[in-house]
């Protein structure tokens, strides 16, 4: 009881004192805290975070309820905020500039969220036309030169499916999962048919001369002829969705979305991620050299933590020039 008490006496006076340092900094300054925050800091994450924080953290529940207004609605919040700020727009254009781009990004957010949640809470329907040209398209664009014999086949294993009807392993991710696949292959079609041939096809790993230098020669006899381990090129893109899509939920691709969508991010921005995803994921698995498949969880795990370290960098970008962003990433 006394440490709890002690807790919320800390909290109190911590939340008072904050509140009362923030007083005089404008006094001091004649800037309010969003002032400060787009003057003083660039464009992209750092800022709209700090913007965000103030808004939630504010007293004011019109401030408080700013990050969560319609799109339609973000130029008349930006009035209101300056109107509640007593900002003359007149002799701050700027600030509405640069308040706006970011209550596009944090709205933005919000909303790609609610459409990823759409399309992995719907499940693929083999009645549906549209969800059954997507996946004729998976095949087309993964094997252009190798026709479907049959829409119920075992040839959908050549590209990591689970049996012969690849509807039953859309369940976890719903048509999330379908959608990126689908995505991958056709606009990075190159990298993609690449990763399915390597995963198909695992290479004989070469042994650096680090290694050499630290194997005798029984061991080095045994390793220079083992295999990298391949895996299921499209039950492993639906994993990677699945990790995507924690990502994003749980706010870590804030930095990199507020980093490389000059306005809202969008379904195709996640999209890109999950490419890039997709080909570091790759790469990972063949450094990891992993001994078996049963290892994919610990792997998965190790690049999942690696991913969320490099997102805690304000300045972190994933893919600023990965080929399928180049688009957007001009406008």
């Amino acid at each position: 009881f006394a440490r709890m008490f002690v807790q919320v006496c800390l909290y109190f006076y911590c939340k008072c004192l904050w509140r009362c340092l923030k007083f005089v900094v404008r006094k001091l300054t004649g800037q309010c805290e969003l002032q400060r925050i787009c003057y003083n800091t660039k464009p992209g994450a750092a800022r709209t975070m700090k913007i965000e924080a103030s808004l939630k953290g504010s007293k004011s529940k019109r401030l408080q309820t700013s990050v969560n207004v319609h799109p339609d609605a973000i130029e008349k919040t930006i009035d209101d905020i300056m109107e509640l700020k007593r900002i003359n727009p007149d002799i701050n254009p700027q600030l509405g500039v640069s308040l706006q781009a970011c209550l596009l990004q944090i709205v933005g957010y919000r909303n790609l969220i609610a459409e990823v949640e759409k399309l992995r809470r719907e499940p693929y329907d083999s009645e549906n036309p549209q969800h059954e040209e997507m996946l004729l398209k998976l095949w087309k664009c993964l094997k252009p030169n190798s026709p479907l014999k049959a829409r119920i086949s075992k040839q959908w294993c050549e590209i990591g499916f689970q049996g012969d009807d690849p509807k039953t392993d859309f369940r976890g991710m719903g048509l999330l999962g379908l959608y990126n696949l689908v995505y991958f292959a056709e606009w990075d079609t190159e990298i993609a048919q690449q990763v399915l041939s390597d995963s198909l096809h695992p290479k004989y790993r070469e042994v650096t001369k680090k290694e050499l230098s630290q194997l005798s020669k029984a061991e080095y006899e045994k390793k220079k002829f083992d295999k990298a381990i391949g895996y299921s090129f499209a039950i492993v893109g639906i994993n990677i969705t699945d990790l995507a899509y924690n990502l994003l939920v749980s706010g870590a691709l804030k930095t990199h979305f507020y980093n490389v969508a000059p306005e809202a991010p969008t379904l195709t921005h996640f999209q890109q991620t999950f490419c890039y995803l997709m080909h570091e994921f790759h790469k990972f698995w063949i450094d990891e050299d992993p001994l078996d498949i049963m290892e994919f969880n610990r792997v998965r795990e190790k690049f999942y933590k690696r991913t969320l370290k490099q997102l805690q960098n304000p300045e972190m970008a994933l893919c600023p020039h990965f080929a399928a962003s180049e688009s957007l990433i001009n406008m």
